[in-house]
């Protein structure tokens, strides 16, 4: 459950009202170490390093959006405060602030007890419609992104013909901290899990971003979660549609598959569902095929 973990913790951090207290220059510089020490790379028999990862880059992404982390915030407040006032009951207290809460629930007075849960079950709640808004909010980036392309892609008329296959492509991301990644590098990273078709380089000055398309349905699943990057700038890699039950059967899916999966939120998920309809719904010629590697190339920005 994504309100049990310590964001900071996750960050190499000091929680509580320290936590609280960092800068996002602080935060940004813990994440840059911690990405070093835990990149799957470093720990070759570590069996849940990618997992590991995954959680870092999740728990930074939360630590830098301000209404997410105030949230977070107020969380381990609330159970801050009932770990303390657990701890300073003896056995005299205890039995005393008992005496006292069955007379108030006599009274039909409400649980101090009953109102944190329910204040801590209310925070939690909020803090994950936030996770959930911060992850919708990227696809919101994206859709605004497609639309143009779309309306060209409808202008420009078309004919019969098949079009890129959604579940053999990959969304792969970056900061542009360190180390670049060129079509030639990239190509290179992602043929160790199958032949490789094409690479779209698309990208801004603080992030960069590409399609990759592989040859298989299979090599893309084996790619996803695998594909780790420099360790001073690592990448993130997403399906652009989740490969079917049907066909992906021959391929076991890892734990670290499923929780991919999972990153990529309800809101996500529902745009990129969407983005595909339009696309099935359109025939297209062999010429407007690499109009519509333009546009998923649009789709990750």
């Amino acid at each position: 459950m994504e309100a049990e973990i310590d964001h900071y913790a996750v960050l190499g951090l000091p929680s509580g009202e320290e936590g609280a207290k960092l800068t996002d220059k602080e935060i940004n510089k813990a994440y840059r170490w911690k990405a070093l020490e835990l990149h799957p790379d470093k720990r070759p028999d570590d069996a849940n390093a990618a997992a590991n990862f995954q959680q870092l880059r999740t728990s930074y992404d939360i630590l830098r959006d301000d209404k997410a982390r105030k949230l977070f915030d107020d969380l381990l407040r609330v159970k801050r405060d009932r770990e303390l006032r657990n701890s300073q009951r003896d056995g005299k207290r205890r039995k005393m602030v008992s005496d006292l809460e069955r007379r108030e629930r006599d009274a039909n007075a409400p649980d101090p007890a009953a109102k944190e849960r329910e204040e801590e079950a209310r925070i939690a709640r909020q803090l994950k419609e936030e996770i959930a808004r911060i992850r919708a909010m990227h696809g919101k980036k994206e859709e605004a992104a497609v639309k143009p392309a779309a309306k060209k892609k409808e202008s420009g008329g078309g004919g019969g013909g098949g079009g890129v296959d959604q579940e053999k492509v990959l969304k792969v991301s970056w900061e542009k901290v360190g180390e670049d990644y060129a079509a030639d590098k990239l190509r290179e990273l992602f043929s160790k899990f199958g032949a490789v078709e094409d690479v779209v380089i698309k990208g801004s000055k603080k992030k960069g971003s590409a399609l990759v398309v592989m040859a298989t349905k299979e090599g893309a699943v084996s790619a996803t979660g695998s594909v780790i990057g420099h360790l001073a700038n690592p990448l993130l890699v997403l399906p652009l549609k989740p490969a079917t039950v049907a066909d992906s059967s021959s391929v076991p899916k890892s734990a670290e598959t499923t929780r991919m999966s999972n990153l990529v939120g309800a809101g996500y998920q529902a745009f990129e569902d969407s983005v595909l309809k339009k696309l099935q719904k359109e025939s297209t010629t062999s010429g407007d095929i690499i109009e519509e590697k333009f546009l998923l190339m649009k789709t990750i920005n």
